[in-house]
């Protein structure tokens, strides 16, 4: 029996028609082990491989160290070794933010962000006792629309893309307000309303608010980018009414962007970020007005807490990531590359003026939109099964590329070559002519997309990093 056959037999095989090849796949080339075929990596487990696959083959003596440290799964909560603190040392030298000193890790990200809001339920709870209010007052989360945070306990009240992941769960009735995305129509209109739905939200329940959670760009609900200038002003509410600015960067996190957390080419100042995906362990980050308060979780023992810490075998494989992330420049060399990716993308859409629109990305973090679903949905299938091209869908009629920050210039290419000529055959099928064929070149002016295109400029150029100072999703999981 074939490997889905025999997988079918216990679990629900809704995945891939296509068996990972371990062996042979490479970088950013995947193969399948039942045919042979390659396929180009536009999916990295949904944005979490930073290097591709088998980005250690040059190196036995480390392979040969994975293996060792493979073979025992030590409680990293209770049992320190010399792997895990040099783990710790290289994430917070490559991704630390000195305002945000305390970190925690867990196994995934659905956990860090828990582990986040956990945080922020118990910083405001002691907070209003020391002011003279109900310690049992600061229980809600507030949140945006088209989010994903995750499945679990407390997430589930917070993601609200596909219903079919929350539907029939239990779920906390948090305050929830519109998203201002830039590419879905007056984003200043959009903004005024959700800061008033804010405010009206903060003064509905008084001290009752814990947090305000927000990815920096939305992954799984479309690949929606908010200005700075809402997510700043999220930041002052969240000071005015004593409530933590919570960040979830497990898919925005890790250099995909350009810059290793995304808030800091908003010039954001976050007191927690969670983490996963990229870092091949989740976590979260914390600092600033959590310390404000006394005897918060990083201060008392088994506030926050798990068996495993993270996983040991995960921190040891993504210390030696991070080392070659740093050694090889890979995240501003995402910045570079993830230009050269979104001028192809822009060209695709003036190539296609009636199936592509919507060009937008921050690095190599990039999306476009399609008419509908049932043509994006074909497109997906088409790059798929006809170019060898794997994407991932998000939103309602969005198509998210997810590559590695290792992958060259030359695969981003082949590519986007491969999705003009999936359209083009979507175009023939559909009664679009296309327009004529482009340069491969950056526009001349980069806000050169359709609709929303006059909002879309800061996303669309290429984004120097703010200097502030020190330092998923589809069909399926995040």
């Amino acid at each position: 029996m074939d490997v889905h056959g025999r997988l079918a037999r216990h679990l629900l095989v809704d995945g891939y028609r296509l068996v990972l090849d371990l062996e042979r796949s490479r970088g950013s080339r995947l193969v399948d082990a039942r045919t042979g075929r390659s396929y180009i990596d536009f999916y990295s487990f949904f944005a979490s491989a930073p290097l591709g696959v088998n980005p250690f083959d040059d190196d036995p003596e480390f392979l040969a160290l994975l293996g060792r440290v493979a073979a025992n799964k030590p409680a990293n909560s209770d049992l320190y070794t010399t792997h895990l603190a040099d783990f710790a040392e290289t994430f917070a030298r490559v991704l630390g933010d000195p305002e945000l000193p305390h970190l925690f890790f867990v196994e995934g990200g659905a956990l860090a962000v828990e582990n986040a809001l956990k945080c922020a339920f118990d910083w405001k709870s002691r907070l209003n006792g020391a002011r003279g209010h109900s310690r049992e007052l600061g229980t809600r989360v507030l949140h945006l629309t088209r989010a994903f945070h995750g499945r679990s306990g407390y997430t589930l009240s917070l993601t609200n893309t596909d219903p079919i992941k929350t539907d029939r769960f239990p779920r906390f009735d948090w305050p929830r307000i519109e998203v201002p995305a830039i590419h879905l129509g007056d984003v200043e209109a959009a903004e005024e309303r959700s800061l008033a739905a804010a405010r009206a939200a903060f003064e509905r329940h008084p001290h009752d608010i814990a947090c305000f959670i927000a990815e920096p760009i939305q992954g799984e609900g479309g690949d929606n980018h908010m200005r700075a200038e809402f997510l700043l002003a999220m930041e002052r509410l969240c000071h005015e009414h004593d409530a933590l600015f919570v960040l979830d960067e497990v898919q925005t996190g890790a250099g995909t962007t350009g810059t290793p957390w995304a808030y800091q080419q908003l010039g954001l100042r976050p007191d927690v970020v969670a983490f996963a995906k990229k870092v091949q362990v989740g976590g979260i980050m914390a600092g600033r007005r959590v310390d404000t308060v006394p005897g918060n979780v990083f201060q008392v023992s088994g506030r926050i807490n798990s068996t495993w810490g993270g996983g040991l075998v995960d921190m040891v494989r993504s210390r030696r990531m991070l080392e070659i992330v740093e050694r090889d420049g890979l995240i501003p060399r995402a910045g570079r590359l993830g230009t050269e990716l979104l001028a192809g993308l822009v060209e695709i859409q003036e190539r296609f003026p009636d199936l592509a629109e919507n060009a937008r990305g921050r690095g190599l973090m990039c999306a476009f939109d399609l008419p509908d679903a049932v043509k994006r949905d074909l497109l997906v299938a088409r790059l798929r099964e006809e170019e060898g091209v794997l994407v991932l869908p998000c939103g309602e009629r969005s198509v998210r590329l997810r590559p590695a920050l290792s992958i060259t210039s030359e695969e981003l290419r082949e590519g986007t070559s491969a999705i003009a000529r999936a359209l083009e055959t979507c175009s023939a099928a559909c009664g679009s002519p296309p327009g004529p064929v482009l340069a491969h070149t950056a526009p001349a002016d980069p806000q050169g997309g359709r609709r929303g295109v006059e909002s879309l400029a800061p996303v669309l150029a290429h984004v120097t990093p703010i200097d502030t100072g020190p330092l998923d999703r589809g069909a399926g999981p995040r």
